[in-house]
Parts: C-alpha cells; structure tokens; sequence
C-alpha cells in the first residue's frame, strides 16, 4: 500500500536522497547561462552568414523541434514548420533554412534529417554537443554548429532562440531573462523553505490524493502543461493529463459531485481509493478572448463538480522564460510528489 508522508518534504534525510534531482532542477539557470555564453561566438559567426538574404522557410527539424514550434508559430515572418519525423518535407531546398536541436546529439533519426539538410544544400544551423554524431552528419559547407554542453532541451533552444531573433526570425528570448527566471524558481521552490512557503510543496500536497488534469491556455502554457504532466506520470505512476479544454472538459463533467457527508478517512489517500481529479492551471499572463473562455469553462466545471483547482503563475519577463518557469515549479511538485509517496 503506498501513502503520501508530507513531512517527508521538510525532512532532511529523505531531501538527501532526492539531492542529485533537486541541485539538477536548481542548476538550470546556470545551465542557461552557460550555454549562451559558450554558443556566443559561434552565433555570432552564424548571424554574419545570414545577413545575405532572409530564407523562405524555416524547418525545425527532429524530436525537439516541438518547442520551436510553440516559441516560432506565432511568430515567424516567413512561412515556419516542424518536422518532428525523420528526413525533411520533399519541397525543402537552397532557399530554406533548417534549424535542430539536438540536446545529446545522438539522435539517429535527427542525425539523418542534418545529412539530407547537408546534401540538398539548405542553410542548416544546428544547436548539439561538438563531438556528437549529429554534428558529424552537419559538417557542409553551408551549415553552422552552435555548440551546446549540457544535455538539457531548455538551454540548447535558448541557443538557437537567441540566434533566430538576432536575424529577426524569432522573438527575445535573452538567455539572462530566461536563467533569472530560473533561479527565482530554484529559489521559491528550494527543499530548505518551509511546506507554508514553498509553491512546489504545497502543489505536491494538493497532487497527493488525486489525479492531476494540467492545462495552459497558451501555446507555450499548453506546452508546459504536457512537459508537467509527463513528469507527473513518471514521478508518481498517476494517470495525469494534459490537453486542451476541450480534451479536459469530458473529465470534469465525468466526475462525481463531492459527496460532503462521506467519511475523509474511509481510504488513505493513494491507497487504491478512487482519485478524484484536481485541475491544475499553468497562467503565463496569456489574456486572449479565447484563453479566458476555456478558463471560465474549465473552472466553471470544476466548481460544479467539487474539483479543486490549482493555479501556477508566472511574471518572468518573456514569453520562454514565462514557460521556462512554470515548466520548472511543475517539475520540483512532480520531485516533491515522488519524494512524498511510500510504501507500507
């Protein structure tokens, strides 16, 4: 039988054993920072080569290519796509650019999308480690390496974010913004303050005995949300979800109405007692006519079931550090959410 110890988030045995994921959650500011200063010659050298003429497409290529996506859609003043798959869309040529993000580099199917870049001549600028079997496949003569360190997917994109907007392809993602975002997060959500204090803890607690629903209004919140509920999933074995409203309206009108006279102690939380769900919102300022009425429904139908909702806001300075930052409070909770559960 598994049960949620809360005082365990305070305890500094049991914060021992979590130490290397939580300094690796604390650390990734840092990680920020030291991936653009390292990168910074190199794309310094990459917006030079770009000064010519402005590409008539930009292909996001391999798995990573989903957080471009989010970052560029809305944005990008030429036609943009991501191409998750292998290989690359068969129109792709010498006037399109094709930009990876290639975080450990030995991604195969990446490898293969960087060569058929290569040889069909197409302006490829590739964020990934030096020595990596993708950087081996995108040596041409019209490609350029962005050389990143760390195997971490939110620093490498900061990288190639700070190029694409440097070359007026994307919006200001400023590596400080984004790192101080960071370590406002690391701070808040550090394991020495207090459950009262500390947003991560207490998210964790209210994660405890449910099943989370996770949604961000925005394309980047929506994001966050999925990268949130993964975490969760892996954390604590719960069926979490993230989705649109309309994916996450169903379950809410499934649930039961709170019964108030039912017995609170009749099953201990995660004791194989039915979860209730509890919607947890990720708000990055997004206020647009459509994000507020997915909003107002999802908590209208929330309220009328009894659901408990949870909201985790963000006030960092950009868009990317706004997601940045609500992706990591989720990922402490997820931490915390493991760190609490244990077995009888």
């Amino acid at each position: 039988m598994t049960w949620f110890d809360e005082s365990r988030l305070d305890d500094e045995m049991a914060l021992g054993a979590s130490d290397l994921r939580l300094r690796t959650l604390a650390e990734s500011g840092a990680r920020v920072r030291r991936e653009a200063e390292n990168a910074a010659a190199a794309t310094a050298i990459a917006v030079e080569r770009a000064q010519d003429a402005r590409p008539r497409a930009v292909i996001a290529a391999g798995p990573d290519s989903r957080l471009l996506r989010a970052v560029l859609e809305p944005w990008c003043p030429v036609p943009f796509v991501a191409w998750p798959g292998q290989g690359l869309p068969g129109w792709a040529g010498s006037l399109d650019l094709v930009v990876v993000l290639a975080p450990n580099g030995s991604d195969t199917g990446t490898a293969s999308a960087v060569a058929e870049a290569v040889r069909r001549g197409c302006q490829v600028v590739v964020a990934c480690p030096p020595a990596s079997m993708v950087a081996e496949h995108a040596d041409g003569r019209w490609s350029t390496l962005l050389p990143t360190v760390a195997d971490d997917q939110l620093a490498t994109a900061v990288v190639m974010l700070t190029y694409l907007h440097r070359v007026g392809l994307g919006p200001d993602a400023a590596p400080d913004g984004v790192a101080q975002a960071l370590d406002d997060v690391a701070i808040s959500c550090s394991p020495h303050r207090d459950i009262s204090i500390n947003p991560a803890k207490m998210l964790a607690i209210s994660l405890a005995d449910a099943n989370p629903l996770v949604w961000g209004g925005s394309v980047l919140a929506a994001r966050a949300a999925r990268r949130v509920a993964e975490s969760i999933r892996r954390s604590s074995g719960r069926t979490a979800l993230a989705g649109d409203a309309e994916h996450l309206l169903p379950v809410l009108e499934a649930t039961r109405p709170r019964d108030v006279f039912v017995d609170p102690f009749a099953s201990e939380p995660g004791s194989g007692g039915d979860l209730r769900p509890v919607l947890v919102v990720l708000d990055d300022g997004a206020d647009d006519p459509v994000v507020r009425e997915h909003r107002g429904r999802l908590g209208a139908a929330a309220d009328g079931r009894g659901v408990r909702v949870e909201t985790v806001t963000s006030e960092a300075p950009s868009e990317v550090a706004r997601y940045a930052s609500l992706l990591l409070t989720g990922t402490y909770a997820a931490e915390y959410l493991r760190l609490g559960i244990v077995e009888d």
